[in-house]
């Protein structure tokens, strides 16, 4: 009752008797709840509130990589290698015919501007084929729009250019001299790699002869089109059998293998029998390897049982990946338009593999 009394006689503020808080109250309780607010909460907070600034890449300075594949799809590989390299977009096409090319290339160029940061990649399984597609895509740029392309079909020409090009680095390092004038023979050169491989050495300035697994007529059309194409001279030479491979080896200063991977070509007997055979080289990494008795990091040791030098498929595989990603930075930070393909791709791997050497001809 105590409480109606004081609101008749009008002692308790109107603000009390509607159960409200007085205005002096509301003030202090928000300067209560103000200081406890944490200052983590504070700064959060103030994040939300901020907006983050919008940037904007300049047109033409993102760079973008079209790979062209004849074939069903593009290697994963060659994809992977381009991001790694820098590349930050990346755009496959599979089933390109080279009649496609021209349109593909247009529409790539016309749609950035002159001096973008724009290439094209070639891949598939067929080293004519791939350079043809080059030709066609160099025949349909308008300068200024232009870009840069690389041909690699299969990895052959970065393979290749990097099995030669450590093969020389042991003959520099054994003998002082490379391979001017050095016998080489090839096996497994109607495959991509044997095939560039052949070519590579042979304007390296080696005599080169491809040995037959079967018949002697692809190695002769093989012989042909390098001679047409690239001005490689290649001899096409029995080695069907075991007798036949061991009459190649022994007319020979260099064996280089690039078979199909798990199949052996050549064995350690044969090796062994032939003491003038300096190098023999191998890109197959799955057992049983091309050369018996390789190790996969050989960079230069002695084959077991002989006096010639292994190099191995991962001593090989590290020239090669080194030599892709170099040429694919090449054309990224390029002002010019350029054209590359295996004379490049050996270039780069000369260079690479006459630097430090990672180890001393065993395992790394």
């Amino acid at each position: 009752m105590r409480f109606n009394e004081d609101v008749q006689r009008g002692s308790v503020p109107v603000g009390e008797r509607r159960g409200r808080p007085r205005p002096a109250e509301k003030r202090a309780r928000s300067a209560t709840a103000s200081s406890h607010t944490t200052p983590a909460l504070k700064t959060a907070k103030k994040t939300v509130r901020a907006k983050a600034p919008v940037t904007e890449t300049a047109a033409g300075t993102l760079p973008i990589l079209y790979m062209l594949s004849p074939q069903k799809f593009m290697s994963p590989f060659d994809c992977n290698m381009a991001i790694d390299s820098g590349y930050k977009v990346v755009l496959p096409y599979d089933n390109v015919a080279v009649e496609d090319v021209r349109g593909l290339v247009q529409d790539a160029i016309f749609s950035r501007p002159p001096k973008a940061r724009t290439g094209l990649f070639i891949g598939g399984k067929d080293i004519v084929r791939a350079l043809d597609m080059m030709a066609a895509a160099r025949a349909a740029m308008v300068p200024p729009f232009e870009m840069s392309v690389f041909a690699d079909p299969g990895g052959s020409f970065t393979t290749a250019a990097a099995m030669v090009a450590c093969v020389e680095r042991v003959l520099r390092r054994t003998t002082g001299r490379g391979l001017k004038g050095r016998r080489v023979c090839v096996f497994g050169a109607t495959g991509v790699v044997g095939f560039a491989s052949a070519v590579i050495a042979a304007n390296a300035g080696a005599e080169v002869r491809i040995a037959a697994h079967d018949t002697l007529e692809p190695l002769i059309a093989s012989a042909r089109i390098a001679e047409e194409r690239f001005g490689a001279r290649l001899v096409p030479v029995d080695g069907q059998t075991a007798a036949l491979k061991a009459r190649v080896l022994a007319a020979s200063d260099v064996a280089l293998t690039a078979g199909p991977a798990g199949v052996n070509i050549l064995s350690r007997r044969a090796i062994a029998r032939c003491p003038g055979l300096l190098v023999a080289a191998d890109v197959n990494a799955v057992a049983p390897y091309g050369v018996e008795g390789m190790d996969l990091f050989m960079d230069g040791a002695p084959l077991p049982g002989c006096s010639t030098l292994g190099v191995g498929a991962l001593a090989i595989g590290d020239v090669k990946y080194k030599t892709q990603a170099g040429l694919f930075r090449r054309m990224m930070s390029s002002a010019q338009p350029l054209d590359l393909d295996f004379r490049h791709a050996f270039v780069e791997a000369r260079a690479l593999a006459s630097g430090p050497r990672a180890g001393k001809g065993g395992k790394k």
